[in-house]
């Protein structure tokens, strides 16, 4: 069986709950009772630790454990309007804290709606499981990596990747933090999208990349339709949702939990799972957490 990653400091310690209740929505109670979860962080205090360890139990969970941790000194922020170094911590993950063959990694922002595992039995010997940028899908032609194909021509066009959603078995955890490392190092004047270029960096250099069907990480688009029309120019498919989406990956600096984002129809169902995770936590006698304005 497999254990399912998340990295969470404080600030999203409440959208990490409600991610957590949609996995469980997901799975049928037996999947849930088998699947791990394993979450790392920098900054939770122990009071939150356990608000999420009496709510994982409550979704079904039987296997979960957390450790505080810090990462990599080459670690570095070129654009921090949303993110903090917590995102770095997805390479900090061990085989033997994971204590599963194969570990699941998740961003905190999203709503999943599907199995996660479904990449699990497709995934080779040796290969990271990821799948395509909607928004930055090929080196060269897009804001990520920036001069890395005018110093590398060959690379422009190659395919480049989100990090919100990655498949590895744990045999391949450590070769990854190191190549990460070393991309931070040696390529750090090509990093605008933090720990995500540097990731694309080690699989542009070490051909491990193994596609994953897009429906797998769905970008949530509409929010950026009541700004603007830049999306129909950059998204290659049909800007709803889709019935066949795993997860939904709400990515930009407007997040469904803030008032001020556009309440759009999937912000809307975020924001009732979020409410409902709400209503979970007071239950178990947590009432410092509530849903901000705007979602309620």
């Amino acid at each position: 069986m497999y254990a399912i990653g998340l990295c969470v400091d404080e600030q999203y310690m409440l959208p990490a709950l409600t991610m957590l209740t949609s996995l469980a929505d997901s799975l049928p109670p037996r999947t849930r009772r088998d699947v791990a979860l394993r979450v790392l962080t920098l900054d939770l205090k122990q009071t939150q630790v356990n608000t999420m360890a009496d709510l994982v139990k409550r979704l079904g969970f039987q296997s979960f454990d957390l450790r505080w941790c810090a990462p990599s000194k080459a670690s570095c922020l070129s654009d921090a309007e949303y993110i903090s170094i917590t995102t770095y911590l997805r390479f900090q993950f061990t085989p033997a804290f994971v204590g599963r063959s194969h570990l699941v990694y998740v961003d905190t922002d999203v709503l999943i709606t599907g199995d996660l595992s479904g990449p699990l039995s497709q995934l080779r010997t040796g290969h990271l499981g990821v799948v395509r940028d909607e928004f930055n899908p090929a080196v060269g032609e897009c804001p990520a990596l920036p001069g890395l194909a005018e110093r590398w021509p060959h690379l422009r066009g190659r395919v480049y990747y989100n990090a919100g959603v990655l498949w590895t078995s744990v045999g391949l955890l450590a070769t990854i933090r190191r190549g990460v490392e070393y991309a931070l190092v040696q390529g750090r004047q090509h990093i605008l999208h933090n720990d995500q270029d540097a990731l694309n960096m080690w699989l542009l250099a070490s051909g491990r990349a193994q596609p994953v069907a897009p429906d797998y990480n769905r970008f949530e688009v509409q929010r950026f339709l009541q700004r603007g029309d830049w999306v129909r120019r950059v998204v290659r498919r049909p800007l709803s949702t889709g019935a066949d989406t795993v997860l939904l990956h709400f990515v930009g600096p407007e997040k469904p939990w803030q008032a001020e984002c556009p309440a759009t129809e999937d912000v809307r169902e975020y924001r009732a799972h979020l409410r409902r995770t709400v209503r979970y936590i007071h239950r178990l006698g947590d009432l410092s957490v509530e849903a901000p304005g705007g979602a309620r």
